[in-house]
């Protein structure tokens, strides 16, 4: 894909995560002249390459809730859950904690935001893949969420309940499914040495649901790079290159980078957890945490079915992709310079040998860093001021799930068209000025 000098009338899109690719294929697509920078390949330095792969159309509101504040405490790494917060970060994430519990008082009013863009995720994606000739990457069988612990029955209708309240389709899952994880599950000899916390409840009965709404893709990289491909057939420029900082030139953005420097007349910021420090240029505050994620795949390994399952009661999702599953979980809080904590892959692996899956005790493991923000709504918006400078990032575990809808309302914005969606609550300015350097 070659280079070429950009025009002052140009468009940057500065990220080349799944956001930022699906951002600068609607922009070609419309006829915008188009430059997609990133320091790497799409879909290859941060979240967007490792993800699950589940569009998740089931969750319609926001993480932070009245009931995880008083039972977070249940989920902590140390006893056997995926929520790991490291003692020497706990005072620098007081604040980001504090706005957290302000946003689960708010998580009703949140949702009324958050929902819609949720709701009609896959048909976006599904819009987008279709239009690149990757439609073939989206399998809409829904997904499955799994209890195998004593009290699994009742959680399942809990969540049954919890589902319909807020008009989300879930309905019981068949029972040669559950016979096939409870089966798989029994006939696991791993149980006999697995490590401290590897799976927190006692086999039992199954119980599961299957929201039919939902979607997964098979490959999230792919996806990305799908988009980003037909942003460069419809005339877009992805341009390999470190941007170091964005600036004001009259009426235009003057964009410095690790190559020289471009001048355009808009620039969306698309740059996951790094995006705060661009923000900060324009006064804007963005506390982003990077909320670390890890997978491990079972080439070759057989799906107990074709659709994402979750495994409720051992926090981890497992999805079939291409020739392969991939497992994933945890909600790490280690910083986003940390290197991987080994004992997150290890506990993974052990607690697919205890589910029945044929998983080998050592093995490649992938960490990606989730851009989040405490109250689990992305920043989806327009810098104020006269300059043309837009961002879209902060989608914590959406980022796919969100990508296409987000990459219309971008779309929207940057043309000046009326906007499909409300998105009031994704200003930045909700958490004030930041300070300026």
């Amino acid at each position: 894909m070659a280079e070429s000098n950009c025009g002052g009338s140009a468009i940057a899109v500065i990220g080349a995560g799944v956001v930022g690719c699906a951002v600068a294929w609607t922009l070609a697509r419309a006829g915008q002249r188009v430059v997609l920078l990133d320091r790497a390949d799409p879909a290859t330095a941060g979240a967007s390459f490792g993800n699950v792969g589940h569009i998740a159309t089931e969750q319609v509101q926001p993480l932070p809730s009245p009931q995880l504040l008083l039972t977070f405490w249940r989920e902590l790494f140390a006893l056997g859950g995926p929520l790991d917060i490291p003692r020497h970060r706990l005072t620098a994430l007081a604040p980001w904690f504090g706005r957290f519990a302000l946003a689960a008082l708010r998580q009703r009013q949140n949702a009324r935001y958050f929902s819609p863009l949720v709701r009609g995720a896959a048909d976006a994606l599904a819009r987008l893949l279709e239009e690149v000739g990757r439609r073939d990457l989206l399998r809409r069988n829904g997904h499955y969420s799994l209890w195998l612990g004593q009290d699994g029955v009742a959680r399942a209708a809990l969540e049954r309940r919890q589902a319909m309240a807020w008009n989300v389709a879930a309905s019981p899952a068949p029972p040669d499914l559950l016979r096939a994880a409870a089966t798989a599950a029994a006939g696991s000899h791993s149980t006999r040495a697995r490590p401290r916390g590897a799976n927190r409840s006692h086999t039992g009965p199954a119980a599961g649901l299957w929201y039919p709404d939902s979607a997964h893709v098979l490959d999230p990289a792919l996806v990305a790079q799908a988009l980003a491909s037909g942003a460069v057939r419809a005339g877009a420029m992805l341009k390999r290159s470190n941007v170091r900082q964005l600036a004001a030139a009259g009426d235009d953005i003057e964009v410095f980078t690790d190559t020289g420097s471009l001048t355009v007349k808009t620039a969306v910021i698309c740059c996951g957890v790094w995006s705060a420090p661009y923000m900060e240029s324009f006064g804007l505050r963005a506390p982003l945490e990077a909320e670390r994620g890890y997978h491990v795949e079972l080439p070759g390994h057989a799906p107990l079915v074709d659709a994402p399952i979750v495994y409720a009661d051992h926090s981890v999702a497992v999805t079939p992709m291409a020739a392969r599953l991939r497992a994933s979980s945890y909600l790490e809080f280690a910083g986003l310079g940390t290197p991987p904590d080994p004992r997150k892959p290890a506990r993974l692996r052990a607690t697919l040998r205890e589910l029945g899956y044929q998983c080998d005790p050592d093995g490649p493991s992938w960490m990606g860093p989730r851009p989040t923000l405490p109250d689990y709504l992305p920043a989806i918006g327009r810098v104020p001021g006269p300059l043309n400078l837009f961002y879209a990032f902060g989608h914590q575990h959406m980022g796919l799930t969100l990508s296409a809808v987000t990459a219309e309302l971008v779309a929207e914005l940057v043309t000046a068209r009326p906007l499909r969606f409300d998105i009031s609550a994704f200003d930045l300015r909700r958490f004030g000025a930041a300070r300026r350097r």
